[in-house]
């Protein structure tokens, strides 16, 4: 399966995230907002933060990424950890993910003059501190278009019968 995977890699990362490369990173930081903190206050300097990532590092590593916070839904269907209604950290857990074509491009941005200070605002909202993980991309895609769903359903009937 990792081959084919990986055989397919390019196509799909470029799908999903535009020019990210099949050997590219992604970091993953997750913050616990300050329970004094309102998400406004992570939005506006999380937005900063971005936006000098953006200026100053599209051209040295930077791909793309986006942030997410925690909406309090939890998949009954999908997790496998009792029946819970509502995550606890509703609102106030947010990931910030990012797209890196190396890791060694991702510290040196975190290295620079501009971006430490912008960081060290974001840090101060945080309970949890700071830990950003490097993950490598396994599998990324898109949704099929209808004609697409119904081309892979037909297939899967067809070639599932001969198995």
């Amino acid at each position: 399966m990792r081959r084919t995977l990986n055989h397919n890699r390019e196509t799909i990362m470029s799908a999903l995230i535009p020019d990210f490369s099949d050997d590219g990173v992604v970091t993953v930081n997750r913050v616990l907002l300050r329970p004094q903190y309102a998400v406004d206050d992570l939005q506006e300097r999380v937005a900063v933060l971005c936006e000098n990532v953006k200026t100053y590092h599209s051209e040295t590593g930077f791909v793309g990424g986006f942030v997410v916070l925690n909406s309090g839904a939890i998949s009954n269907e999908g997790s496998t950890v009792g029946q819970a209604v509502e995550s606890p950290l509703k609102g106030r857990e947010a990931l910030i993910i990012t797209f890196w074509r190396s890791f060694e491009e991702h510290e040196a941005s975190h290295r620079s003059a501009t971006f430490q200070p912008l960081f060290r605002e974001v840090l101060e909202l945080c309970e949890n501190g700071n830990e950003e993980i490097a993950y490598e991309m396994l599998w990324s895609g898109k949704a099929y278009n209808a004609a697409e769903a119904a081309a892979a359903r037909a297939a899967k009937e067809k070639y599932a019968r001969a198995a």
